[in-house]
């Protein structure tokens, strides 16, 4: 047996020799072959695919964001973002935008040269045409509109000189849209012809310009003084009307309002500094019918949203919406429980038809609850035969999600009072269990597992999620809740009241005070604070609306007095509040 498997070996060793034998009697004369042709062919031909293969440019997409507010960004470049490569920006003022981009995409900040404009839009230029060698889709983010009054051609230019293509998405212009948002028309019946001005850099020659025309001067603060000469000199009347505004289309917006012989003396006044748009002409009047923007409830206010980082955004939207400048400050952190096996327990006993019913008192319970689910590999079939109950609509819209429709939202006051009101009672005919799933957090008051028991029902009370006090605000906020600073605090819940004045101390006696029910209005009250609004029901939206309703009121109540429209940061009083 062992000398014949050796024969046999030995046999195959030979073939498998005499095949690779075969073959390099083969490669031998396909060698020669192409030798021979290779003599043939002519030396440009033959030598064509050793040539280096270059990478192809990539494609440059020039996106105009607006002026200032994070809104005006069109849809279109808002979709050219989502799918870009590289994206150069300008500053810091364009890191709202990047939200839109895919998660690693390249930042590239091009607002580093420095110089003359002329200098510092080559190096821009070179910038973007760099970035195109080695990105495939880069997009080019501008402030207002590429192509007015921006450096957007000039950078194209370069793009077309170094063979790389390019397409150009216009944005909202500061031309047009400030002075809309300071309630300006720069065009009425009787007022068609408007110029505008750039004062950067040459003198330009203002005696050929008509008085009764529109002006908008863009970089003139510097020259204010010397282009108002100019224009009364050109004939313009001295009380011609005139708007000079600051930080256009954003929550910082400030315009002042005189006249050519009174408005650079009104701007040392005002102490308003900064870029800005200047109108010149009859339309200036339009200001007092139709400024919309400056006389929202809240604008300008400056806000404090304690609350739950991940859960600040739908409040913090709502509250610019109105005008406010929203601050979030974390006061409490949402973890995991200390002892998850009562959790896992109960998710057991809910997949077993332990339970009639379960809870839901907040967002966090519901995400808890589905993140248990999603470590056992369960989905929402786990809840069939149950019954479900949402403490308000906030957290009937988390259970909706996940593809199930709440049993019960209260009907009246959305808590748990309110949902022990319009929770049955257990009855041993219609109820085949008596047992309830409440999932909820470590502080939550013992409301609702009292009312059930009264109504017969036994309850497991779970930890589902703790809430931890986070760490300190940095000085300069603390300093600025005892001090009067921000004009207002909105509370969300009972626990962000006790844990900002755990970390920062209360808010000071001007600052308006806003909570989002009736529970956290007793612990507002407990802790020494007067509630100044309450949101009709506990959501956030319906926060920030209670909050702009009395910023209206107080604002109509100071015109119909014929004072001064101020903000409550501007009319501290000496004393804390008392409930």
């Amino acid at each position: 047996m062992t000398a014949a498997r050796g024969t046999t070996t030995t046999a195959k060793k030979t073939s498998r020799t005499r095949t690779r034998a075969k073959a390099d009697v083969s490669s031998a004369k396909t060698a020669a072959t192409a030798a021979s042709t290779a003599q043939k062919v002519p030396a440009k031909i033959a030598t064509t695919s050793t040539v280096k293969q270059t990478r192809p440019l990539g494609h440059v997409t020039f996106v105009g964001v607006g002026p200032g507010d994070p809104a005006l960004l069109t849809l279109a470049g808002r979709d050219v973002l989502a799918n870009a490569d590289a994206v150069v920006v300008e500053g810091p003022e364009h890191d709202a935008f990047l939200a839109y981009c895919k998660p690693g995409v390249e930042v590239i900040d091009g607002s580093g040269a420095e110089g003359s404009r002329a200098l510092k839009v080559a190096a821009r230029a070179r910038l973007v045409v760099k970035t195109a060698k080695s990105a495939a889709n880069v997009v080019r983010l501008l402030t207002g509109d590429p192509f007015t009054f921006s450096s957007g051609a000039e950078e194209a230019a370069a793009c077309k000189k170094a063979g790389i293509g390019f397409n150009v998405i216009p944005g909202v212009s500061e031309v047009s849209a400030v002075p809309t948002y300071a309630g300006i028309p720069l065009t009425m019946k009787g007022d068609r012809e408007v110029t505008v001005i750039d004062l950067a850099e040459a003198k330009l020659d203002l005696t050929r310009l008509h008085p009764k025309q529109t002006l908008v001067l863009l970089n003139a603060v510097e020259v204010l003084k010397d282009t108002v000469a100019a224009l009364v000199e050109a004939g313009f009347d001295a009380s011609t009307p005139v708007a000079l505004t600051v930080g256009g289309t954003t929550t910082a917006q400030t315009s002042v309002v005189g006249t050519l012989e009174t408005i650079v003396t009104d701007l040392r006044t005002a102490k308003v500094t900064g870029e800005a748009v200047i109108v010149v002409g009859a339309v200036v009047e339009q200001r007092e019918s139709l400024s919309w923007f400056e006389t929202k409830p809240l604008f300008g206010w400056r806000i404090l949203v304690p609350r739950t980082k991940d859960q600040a955004g739908p409040l913090m939207d709502r509250l610019r919406r109105y005008g406010a400048m929203p601050e979030e400050v974390p006061t409490i952190s949402v973890e995991p429980p200390r002892n998850p096996q009562q959790m896992d327990k109960a998710i057991r006993g809910l997949v077993e038809g332990r339970y009639e019913w379960v809870a839901f008192t907040s967002v966090n319970a519901v995400k808890a609850v589905r993140e248990k689910f999603d470590e056992y590999g369960l989905d929402a079939r786990a809840f069939s035969g149950l019954k479900i109950a949402a403490v308000g609509d906030k957290t009937a819209e988390a259970i909706g999600a996940w593809g199930i429709r709440p049993d019960l939202i209260p009907s009246g006051e959305q808590s748990a009072a309110g949902l022990v009101e319009d929770w049955p009672p257990y009855d041993e005919l219609l109820d085949p269990i008596n047992r309830v799933f409440l999932p909820r957090a470590d502080i939550a008051t013992e409301t609702l597992v009292a009312g059930l028991t009264d109504l017969g029902w036994e309850v497991d009370d779970v930890t589902a999620y703790r809430t931890v006090r986070a760490a300190p605000p940095p000085a300069p906020t603390r300093e600025a809740i005892k001090s009067g600073k921000f004009d207002a605090v909105v509370f969300t819940s009972s626990s962000t009241v006790r844990n900002l004045v755990g970390i920062a101390g209360k808010p000071h006696a001007s600052t308006v005070i806003a909570v989002i029910g009736p529970a956290t209005l007793k612990t507002a009250e407990e802790h020494g604070l007067r509630v100044d609004a309450m949101a009709e029901s506990p959501s956030a939206e319906e926060l920030a609306d209670a909050l702009a309703r009395f910023g209206a009121d107080r604002r109509d109540t100071m015109v119909e007095a014929g004072e001064p429209v101020t903000r409550p940061s501007e009319r501290r009083s000496g004393s804390r509040r008392k409930s």
